[in-house]
């Protein structure tokens, strides 16, 4: 059963930075595209990046270009989001998922962990 685990949130001024962790575990991951998700209080969740693990193909949510990274980690099943230039609207729980070769689907969630960006 796949588990993903993510810490790291928190709170953070404007112009801030933060980096999320997700430790993946419960299989083998080596063509699995693992991603970071956020919600929003009264929104829906929406995508913001994601990593093919054995490639590395990266992409963003515009929103987000330029200013976040998703990284593979150097410890095994392990993804960062590295986030910049945090602005209030970053605002969310921030939540990874993984999705399997040929999938559509992200189809295992973490707990997700609250990011918190003040004005």
């Amino acid at each position: 059963q796949v588990q993903l685990v993510e810490s790291g949130g928190g709170s953070v001024q404007a112009g801030g930075s933060l980096s999320l962790s997700c430790a993946a575990s419960g299989r083998t991951f080596t063509y699995y595209t693992m991603g970071w998700f956020r919600q929003a209080p009264g929104k829906e969740r929406e995508f913001v990046a994601h990593i093919v693990w054995n490639s590395g193909t990266t992409s963003y949510a515009s929103s987000v270009k330029g200013r976040f990274t998703i990284l593979r980690g150097n410890v095994k099943n392990t993804v960062y989001l590295q986030m910049n230039s945090l602005k209030p609207e970053d605002t969310a729980v921030y939540y990874c998922a993984v999705r399997a070769p040929g999938a559509l689907d992200f189809s295992s969630w973490g707990q997700g962990t609250q990011v918190t960006v003040s004005s």
